[in-house]
């Protein structure tokens, strides 16, 4: 991709509903960088289009996140084929994980997925989340486990993604790869991402005093800290913290930090 090419606005060809997908989308590309949880070039977050197509909402392949724009998301089929004309171009292989999300859950039409350090640690960890911290709990009884298969290739390997992440379960641990959040909104799978990557550091900040060392909660003190939590259902209190004062805050903060996600 030339360093001069610059994306042409699109608002102007789209429905209002999907340029607000495509800014909402934008702003969790922004986000993750401005977080630190951005791997170069690499990871992926896409977005439903609304409407009856099926179409979905990627990263332009080798732009960082911290470059993209509402304008420069490549629009895409459950295939990852591009069907709007647009001057850049997708990593396929990249959707395999995300197409697999967004076909059988009708309440993700986000789907985050990363690669931080902390995150890859906590999946390479036999007993995966430990419930060390209350950032932990409240989100613990909402994460999935999916074993590693390699690089996500082989669309076979949808099938037991979604198995894996079951019928209600937003948040997943791919083993010695990542993590991975989905939601109705870009709101709510950002919330369930900070969480889940604060939960994932923790963990492996109290893990170097040794496994020993480490104060685990017990299962009554566990359930009750998930259900203060709020996390797991979309009508939650915690969704509507999101809506009203998180993504609002997080706006503000990348048209201080970050401007022109919007374009």
């Amino acid at each position: 991709m030339p360093d001069d090419m610059k994306p042409i606005s699109v608002k102007g060809s789209v429905s209002a509903e999907e340029w607000k997908a495509r800014v909402d989308l934008a702003m969790l590309y922004r986000l993750t960088a401005l977080h630190g949880w951005d791997d170069m070039i690499f990871t992926h977050i896409s977005h439903r289009v609304p409407g009856p197509d099926h179409h979905f909402l990627i990263n332009p392949y080798g732009m960082l996140f911290d470059e993209i724009t509402a304008s420069s998301l490549v629009k895409v089929d459950l295939d990852g084929n591009v069907v709007m004309e647009s001057p850049y171009f997708i990593n396929p292989a990249g959707f395999t994980i995300h197409s697999a999300v967004h076909m059988n859950r009708e309440d993700a039409n986000v789907v985050m997925h990363l690669h931080t350090d902390q995150g890859v640690a906590v999946s390479s960890q036999k007993e995966g989340l430990l419930p060390i911290s209350q950032t932990a709990m409240a989100i613990r009884a909402d994460i999935a486990y999916h074993d590693y298969e390699g690089i996500a290739l082989d669309l076979d390997e949808r099938e037991r993604i979604v198995a894996d992440l079951g019928p209600d379960k937003h948040s997943m641990l791919l083993r010695n790869h990542g993590t991975l959040t989905c939601g109705a909104t870009a709101s709510m799978a950002f919330t369930r991402m900070f969480f889940l990557e604060r939960a994932c550091k923790m963990q492996i900040m109290a893990l170097s005093a040794g496994r020993d060392g480490v104060l685990e909660c017990d299962e009554g003190l566990q359930q009750k800290v998930a259900g203060q939590g709020g996390m797991t259902g979309e009508r939650s209190g915690m969704h509507t913290l999101t809506e009203q004062l998180i993504w609002p805050a997080m706006k503000r903060k990348l048209d201080r930090e970050s401007p022109g996600y919007d374009a």
